[in-house]
């Protein structure tokens, strides 16, 4: 009987069990509801200065606490109510990113009134459909491109807050903007053809 050979996956997956789910089941899956789409760059923001992983074991209390990331409920947050959310350990508490997070969720609202949605918005600067690349180690994969550069700036410019251009390049990989799945790692193929 021939021995199972282990799953390949993109060597930043590591071995932490929820890592490795995030990875084979999220990270570059085209994502366009208006909430998740909301979750994720406010929690990329919230990861600026630390790891992923930190972000990923607090997400579901950042649901619970943060409305489930729902914009018109998260813009409605009272400096009352940032002053409770900076002292729940369950989240990361740092006054900016809280804040921006409610700051974020009212210049959403604000995108969603002018393009329909916050998918439509945020999906222009891929053209609407995912960017697929071809690399082959993790030192080829760049910390921003042209496509987050551009988001960065159009988003500053709204009024968002914790998103620069290495920001956004993390959100357009997470969110399947762009396919940055290494080629040998299963997920590559699975997500150029999706079943």
């Amino acid at each position: 009987m021939p021995r199972e050979i282990p799953r390949r996956r993109c060597p930043w997956a590591g071995t932490d069990a929820v890592y490795i789910a995030y990875h084979d089941e999220e990270w570059g899956v085209p994502l366009h509801d208006e909430h998740r789409l909301f979750e994720m760059l406010c929690l990329e923001g919230a990861q600026a200065g630390l790891s992923w992983i930190t972000i990923l074991k607090k997400r579901p209390h950042y649901r619970r606490v943060f409305a489930g990331f729902d914009p018109a409920k998260v813009a409605r947050f009272t400096p009352a109510r940032v002053e409770r959310l900076l002292a729940d350990p369950g989240i990361v508490r740092n006054r900016l990113k809280v804040e921006a997070t409610v700051t974020n969720a009212r210049a959403a609202l604000r995108v969603q009134d002018e393009f329909g949605s916050l998918a439509a918005y945020l999906w222009r600067f891929v053209g609407g459909r995912p960017i697929v690349h071809r690399y082959r180690s993790l030192a080829q994969v760049p910390s921003r491109t042209p496509e987050s550069d551009a988001m960065s700036k159009d988003l500053l410019r709204r009024g968002f807050r914790f998103v620069g251009s290495t920001i956004c390049q993390a959100f357009q990989q997470a969110v399947g903007m762009v396919n940055d799945h290494l080629l040998d790692c299963p997920r590559h193929a699975e997500l150029v053809r999706p079943r």
